[in-house]
């Protein structure tokens, strides 16, 4: 017999050693096909929610002792590798070798198991063993062995996404037999070009080692091309976080450690995404993360001399204009399908209750163009359905489609991937410094929702007109006080608007939801990685 369990970096360590304890899993030897027995003390068992490995050769060894040495902690010989863990098995003359991710703290590394099986008689069984093994550890709606074409931004976050990819990223994908295409993107707009000219038929994943940029340009590119609308669904837009802004990988992974986002997107789940259709001036593009005018867009984008700071530069920036109350009043007109929180939460609370595989993405066949714009363009009258508002105090402007901005930033608590809505958070600027105090701490529990002068609703569109920054400010010496210590530097503008953390021109848009239009890799189909407004 040959038994060896060890990592990829030829670590000889026990894998399980610090697995968790597999006490009270019930071990059925009868249990037809469940259990294969490698020799008379090795036997691997397809149990409830994990594979079951039993082998009464691994040594012990004194682990912990007393004052003395005299009393001893014995290793076990039973261990568990959830079957979410297991990335691939094969069986391949008479020996087997099951490849799995070992999770520990905040990462993942691949390890495997490997054993000579002596019996050679069970070969056929072994590999129907093995193919039952690999439905447990891929269920249904989840896809083996994915097509992957990797971009990687060597320039994104702080120009690591190279060595993350070698790192953390390309052993998870080679360990559960991915076909990977990785190419490196060479500037602005270069991944939607690829996105663009990408044969849809060899690939399942589009897979971004990057932050949030490129996943804009790639559903740019999808939506640019003339069979806009069948790639958009064929082709699933993931995130592997590798950028300063990681939040599709928040939302639809959990995580953004790179290897655990690799493990999560190899047992990812296609899933429908909601996108935002934006029209301003002669142009159309559309967003699948946010869109923020006001106070969140000048902090994102208008604090690039406070980038010494690191990450807390979004903190400072914010900070500094709650504290000076800063408004930017815009002519808004919104089609707003809900305002009432309580109706909100329980729609949210009845859609991550329903079954994960109602939410899931087939590969039904789709019509080749873009479905037309409900509401029109921005440069088009106003919409009967959108009803205007005086927002001449406004304070923060946020649109979102996913619950996570940032690690620590959970502003749309509500949403969902694909409920045919945006969620709009709207702030007067003149809400009293220590509500707003208050917010900020609240926002990393994603309970903002509570808050009377939060106004949280579901709509299906809405066109924005920002006024210029030099009309929103009455007092010119909170004006400048604000932009001295806010960070934002010398050049002159009128003020910022993002979308999806990119800037745009600071002038008239129009969005509207196109329901279900992309498809992207979640943990839990038909929802994201949080649990919702409570």
């Amino acid at each position: 017999m040959s038994a060896n369990s060890s990592p990829i970096n030829a670590d000889t360590s026990n894998p399980f050693d610090d697995h968790a304890d597999v006490e009270g899993v019930e071990h059925n030897d009868h249990n037809a096909g469940a259990t294969l027995y490698v020799d008379r003390n090795v036997t691997l068992t397809i149990g409830s929610d994990c594979l079951v490995l039993l082998d009464e050769g691994l040594r012990e060894r004194r682990e912990v002792s007393d004052c003395c040495g005299i009393l001893r902690k014995r290793r076990k010989n039973t261990h568990a590798v959830p079957y979410y863990n297991v990335l691939w098995a094969k069986v391949q003359d008479s020996e087997i070798t099951i490849s799995y991710a070992h999770v520990a703290g905040n990462a993942c590394r691949v390890r495997r198991i490997h054993y000579v099986i002596l019996d050679k008689t069970i070969d056929t069984f072994a590999q129907r063993w093995v193919q039952r093994l690999l439905d447990r550890a891929y269920p249904q709606g989840c896809t083996r062995r994915k097509r992957i074409k990797v971009l990687i931004n060597p320039f994104g976050g702080q120009g690591r996404a190279q060595k993350i990819w070698t790192r953390d990223l390309e052993p998870v994908l080679a360990a559960a037999n991915c076909d990977v295409d990785a190419e490196k993107t060479g500037y602005r707009g270069h991944a939607g070009e690829i996105a663009e000219k990408l044969d849809v038929e060899a690939f399942d994943v589009v897979g971004c080692a990057s932050g949030d940029g490129i996943p804009h340009e790639v559903f740019n590119g999808l939506a640019r091309r003339a069979d806009a609308k069948r790639a958009l669904r064929e082709v699933a837009v993931c995130q592997f976080p590798c950028g300063s802004g990681n939040g599709m990988s928040l939302n639809c992974c959990g995580t953004d450690s790179p290897s655990l986002a690799a493990l999560a997107i190899v047992k990812g789940i296609n899933t429908p995404l909601d996108l935002t259709a934006i029209t301003q001036g002669d142009k159309t593009y559309y967003s699948f993360l946010s869109q923020s005018v006001g106070i969140i867009a000048e902090t994102d984008l208008g604090t690039e001399s406070l980038r010494w700071m690191g990450s807390f530069r979004f903190t400072w920036g914010l900070l500094v204009r709650l504290l000076g109350k800063t408004v930017y009043p815009a002519e808004l007109s919104v089609a707003v399908e809900t305002s009432d929180k309580s109706a909100i939460r329980e729609a949210h609370r009845k859609a991550r209750e329903q079954s994960s595989a109602a939410h899931a993405r087939g590969y039904e066949e789709a019509e080749q163009s873009l479905p037309p714009l409900k509401y029109g363009t921005v440069r088009d009258p106003m919409p009967e359905d959108f009803k205007s508002e005086d927002q001449s105090t406004l304070g923060n402007f946020w649109v979102g489609n996913m619950c996570w901005m940032s690690p620590d930033v959970c502003f749309f608590s509500a949403a969902l991937p694909a409920d045919g809505k945006m969620d709009m958070v709207t702030i007067d600027g003149n809400t009293p410094r220590l509500e707003s105090l208050a917010m900020m701490t609240a926002v990393e529990k994603g309970t903002i929702m509570d808050f009377d002068c939060v106004n949280y609703r579901k709509v299906s569109g809405y066109r924005i007109n920002p006024l210029p920054a030099s009309e929103a400010s009455k007092k010119e010496w909170r004006k400048k006080i604000v932009e001295r210590l806010g960070g934002a530097g010398n050049e002159k503008v009128d003020g910022y608007i993002s979308i999806d953390g990119e800037r745009v021109p600071y002038e008239a848009y129009q969005a509207e939801i196109v329901p279900g239009l992309a498809t992207v890799l979640c943990k839990h189909a038909g929802v994201f990685e949080f649990d919702g407004p409570k």
